[in-house]
């Protein structure tokens, strides 16, 4: 079917419902930094986005909106029962949360720290119970901030394997899936090329070293959850943009492979296939690091894997040179500009994002294109055939709400997102779709709960639940939106 109109689909749960396969899987995700809180608690140790939201001074400016940082954040590690009562009321099959790895090894080695495994088992036993199968990712971006130089050491990929094996054997009879890691692209490009996302690094093209070593990581991890013998099945989750050339010149058409290179093949290629992908003749150096990459390495990193996630938000479209904005003559007598965070890396780039004002956009400004996600899903089959696993999606939007006067929150413009996005992806993969024949097997909503959102800080909530955090008098109230009573009609009537 196509999809309809937008604001159609808070009135047609019953019939989206309808649509969902048998034996195909929704759920919902959060990840530990964003809701847990309790940062001082339990033994827990800091983590580099600890270090990049409480760092001061000029060098802060414009790191976090609102200077927040997300030391209580959702307050999950006190709400855990009541988090896993509206899981279990929303009906959901899976439930994909993150392990904190700076909670559970705060100096990121040894025998894992008691107090935090113990929270991990008490909230594993509240999921169970509530017949939610269980997918636990084992770093969502919380890298401790023990290990120096994060990932552009070589060695924090050793440990990585080593804490995997660890998690497994403790929590490996109770885990119904595991993510390696969740969107290293998002991680190189925000954390380690432009600086936006901790620890706040803008190395450009010299950043590939965090991608390599992230990708070792992950092979490392999942040798060490197999040697562990853990019970369920295990995958990496990625970021993935279509990336689109603003003209047919060819400086536009060459850099947009090159961004299509950089943020989707470096990092789905060597997984998928055992090897990087060719450097583009005109960026032979740039990519310098995917030429020298040890054979013994890819051969680690291409582990069998048992599904592919795929975290989706929008296209990207490239053009050559700066935006015009950037390059016209600025006024001394001008105000002075805010602060843009990853402004001066980008403006050492050769090249630009443009806006895609043919697209509405969510809370936070991403373009709403779920045509795209089908784009999305039918160049991994293009690409990888054969060796791409089952796959599952997530996709999640930043939306305008409101409560009314009886405190109801209400977010139809997230419904017919999340509506839009699963019937495209449902429609890329039947019979006579752009990608027919790829076995989709579930999607997750991002997130269960609104919570601490990156550089937005507390200024875009993703929640399907809504959240009183530290500005209101009922800090930590949750109220289920009128999008978290949707997908329960949509789940009811499957």
């Amino acid at each position: 079917m196509t999809t309809p109109a937008a604001r159609d689909w808070p009135h047609r749960a019953a019939e989206l419902g309808g649509l969902l396969p048998d034996g195909f899987s929704v759920g919902v995700s959060s990840s530990a930094f964003q809701i847990e809180g309790a940062a001082r608690d339990g033994g827990r140790g800091e983590s580099v986005w600890d270090v990049f939201t409480s760092q001061g001074g000029t060098a802060a400016a414009g790191r976090i909106r609102g200077g927040s940082n997300a030391s209580v954040a959702s307050d999950h590690v006190n709400r855990y029962v009541e988090d896993a009562k509206l899981l279990r009321d929303l009906g959901v099959d899976t439930y994909a949360f993150s392990l904190a790895w700076p909670r559970l090894q705060a100096d990121a080695r040894g025998a894992l720290n008691a107090a935090g495994l113990a929270f991990y088992d008490r909230l594993l036993d509240e999921l169970l119970a509530a017949g939610i199968r269980p997918r636990a990712t084992l770093s969502h971006w919380d890298l401790p901030a023990t290990l120096r130089g994060g990932w552009m050491n070589r060695d924090t990929a050793g440990r990585f394997g080593d804490y995997a094996h660890e998690v497994g054997a403790a929590l490996g009879d109770r885990i119904d899936s595991w993510v390696t890691l969740h969107e290293p692209a998002t991680v190189t490009v925000g954390g380690y090329g432009i600086g936006v996302h901790a620890p706040g690094r803008a190395l450009l093209f010299d950043a590939l070293p965090a991608a390599h070593h992230q990708l070792l990581a992950h092979g490392l991890a999942v040798q060490g959850l197999r040697a562990a013998d853990v019970r369920g099945g295990i995958g990496l989750v990625n970021a993935y943009s279509p990336v689109l050339s603003a003209t047919d010149r060819d400086e536009d058409r060459s850099y947009a492979d090159l961004v299509d290179l950089l943020y989707n093949r470096v990092f789905a290629d060597p997984v998928l296939l055992g090897r990087y992908p060719d450097p583009l003749e005109p960026f032979a150096v740039e990519l310098r690091t995917l030429l020298e990459a040890d054979p013994a390495d890819l051969r680690t990193i291409h582990q069998p894997l048992d599904f592919y996630g795929v975290s989706y938000v929008q296209p990207t479209r490239i053009k050559a040179g700066q935006p015009r904005s950037a390059v016209h003559a600025v006024d001394p007598d001008a105000p002075a500009a805010p602060v843009i965070p990853g402004a001066a890396a980008r403006a050492r780039l050769p090249f630009h994002a443009e806006k895609l004002r043919e697209f509405r956009v969510t809370g936070d400004g991403a373009s709403v294109a779920p045509e795209f996600l089908g784009v999305a899903l039918e160049q991994l089959q293009q690409r990888y055939g054969a060796a791409l696993p089952p796959v599952w999606v997530t996709v999640g939007a930043s939306t305008g709400e409101a409560a009314d006067a009886r405190g109801a929150v209400h977010d139809p413009l997230r419904i017919d997102y999340l509506a839009e996005h699963l019937v495209a992806a449902l429609a890329a993969v039947r019979p006579g779709g752009a990608a027919e024949g790829l076995d989709l097997q579930g999607f997750l909503v991002r997130s269960i709960l609104d919570g601490f959102e990156w550089e937005a800080g507390y200024t875009a909530r993703y929640g399907l639940v809504h959240v009183a955090f530290a500005d209101s008098p009922r800090v930590g109230t949750r109220t289920p939106k009128s999008s978290y009573r949707w997908l329960q009609d949509v789940l009811a009537n499957r």
